[in-house]
C-alpha cells in the first residue's frame, strides 16, 4: 500500500518498485534505468497511486491528493536509491521535503536507523544523474526529525542555465516584472535543482497561492517554470523552480513558492534553501539559522559561510504520516 506523508505542508506518496510492479506498473529494478525510461511507466503510477480514489475531491483541491511520489528504495541497505515524481510525470533532482519524508518511511519501515545517504535518480540533461544528499535524525526545538546536507550552493544564471540574461546579478527577468513590476530583482540559486529567488521589498508583493492558481498569473508562471512542449522554457531550457522572498525581522523571510513540475505549493524544503541563500547574498540574513516562512510551516535552514563565502547549506524537516 503506498503511505502518505505531509511535510510543512507537502504531501507526497511512498511507493516501493515491488508494490508499482504489482499494480502492473513496469518499474525496472535499477533506479537508474527506472529514471532513463520513466516515461514508459511514471504517468501510469502517479495515475495509480496519487489520484483521489473513491476520496471525494474537496472544493479548489488539486488534480492529485499529493504534491508527488517517492519511488524506492531500490535496495535493501542504505545508501539508498529513489526517484521524486512530480505528479506531472517528469522526475525531480531534489526535494527537502521529500527526502524529509522518505527519511521517515524508511525509518518507520526499519531501515534506516541512523544517518545514511539518499541518492536521487533523475533525467535532466543539466545536472548530474544522481543527487546525494546525507540525512541525519536529530531533533530541533523538541521535534524530531532529519538535518539534510545539501552541499554548496551555485549562484548565478550559468549556474541554471538560464539563458539571454545580462550577467550582472542581482537578475532581471522580464517575463516575471511583465507580471508584476514589483517583481524586478532575482537571484538564481542551485541546490541540486534550479531556483530563480525574486526578491521583494514588501510582503503585500508576495503572491499568496490562490492567487498563482488563477488563470491570468498561473499561465505565465508555468510558461516561465515548466521545460518544453509544456512550458516555454525561457529563461531556463530544463525549466526553474520560482519563490518569491521578503525580509521579516533578523534571520526570517517570508517566502512563496511555484515549482516547475507541481505549481503554487504550501512548501518546498529546497526553495526554502533557496530562499535562505538568496537573503544571505543579498545582504538580508547572516550566516547561522534562518527561518523561512511558507504557508504551509516554517523551515529552519542552516547555512555556514567563511571568508565571504557561503560553503554549505542544510535543511531541518519533519514528517507526520498521514491517515
Amino acid at each position: 500500500m503506498t503511505l502518505f506523508y505531509d511535510a510543512r505542508g507537502n504531501i507526497y506518496g511512498v511507493a516501493s518498485p515491488a508494490l508499482l510492479r504489482s499494480r502492473g506498473i513496469a518499474v525496472p529494478d535499477s533506479a537508474a534505468l527506472a529514471a532513463s525510461t520513466r516515461q514508459a511507466w511514471a504517468a501510469s503510477a502517479i495515475a495509480s497511486e496519487c489520484g483521489w480514489g473513491t476520496s471525494p475531491r474537496p472544493a479548489q483541491a488539486k488534480a492529485y491528493r499529493c504534491d508527488g511520489l517517492l519511488v524506492g528504495p531500490f535496495q535493501a541497505l542504505p545508501p539508498y536509491d529513489l526517484l521524486i515524481i512530480n505528479t506531472d510525470g517528469s522526475l525531480a533532482e531534489r526535494s527537502g521535503n521529500g527526502l524529509t519524508i522518505f527519511a521517515q518511511a524508511l525509518t518507520d519501515a526499519g531501515l534506516m536507523t541512523g544517518a545514511c545517504e539518499l541518492r536521487v535518480h533523475h533525467d535532466k540533461p543539466d545536472a548530474p544523474s544522481t543527487v546525494a544528499t546525507w540525512v541525519e535524525p536529530a531533533v530541533h526545538q523538541q521535534v524530531a526529525g532529519f538535518w539534510l546536507t545539501l552541499g554548496q550552493p551555485v549562484f548565478g544564471p550559468q549556474a541554471v542555465g538560464a539563458v539571454g540574461l545580462a550577467s550582472n546579478e542581482p537578475a532581471h527577468v522580464s517575463a516575471l516584472a511583465a507580471i508584476n513590476p514589483q517583481w524586478a530583482r532575482s537571484e538564481f540559486v542551485r541546490i541540486g535543482n534550479p531556483h530563480c529567488v525574486t526578491l521583494v521589498e514588501h510582503a503585500s508583493a508576495l503572491p499568496d497561492n490562490r492567487q498563482m492558481h488563477q488563470p491570468g498569473v498561473f499561465a505565465p508562471l508555468k510558461a516561465i517554470a515548466v521545460a518544453p512542449p509544456a512550458g516555454d522554457g525561457r529563461p531556463c531550457a530544463a525549466g526553474i523552480n520560482l519563490q518569491w522572498a521578503a525580509r521579516d525581522s533578523v534571520n526570517r523571510v517570508i517566502a512563496r513558492v511555484f515549482e516547475r513540475g507541481e505549481g503554487p505549493t504550501a512548501s518546498s524544503g529546497t526553495s526554502a534553501s533557496a530562499v535562505a541563500c538568496a537573503a544571505w547574498r543579498a545582504g538580508w540574513v547572516e550566516a547561522g539559522e534562518v527561518a523561512v516562512v511558507m504557508p504551509g510551516g516554517t523551515a529552519p535552514v542552516r547555512l555556514h559561510a567563511q571568508a565571504g563565502t557561503l560553503l554549505s547549506v542544510s535543511l531541518f524537516g519533519a514528517a507526520t504520516l498521514q491517515g
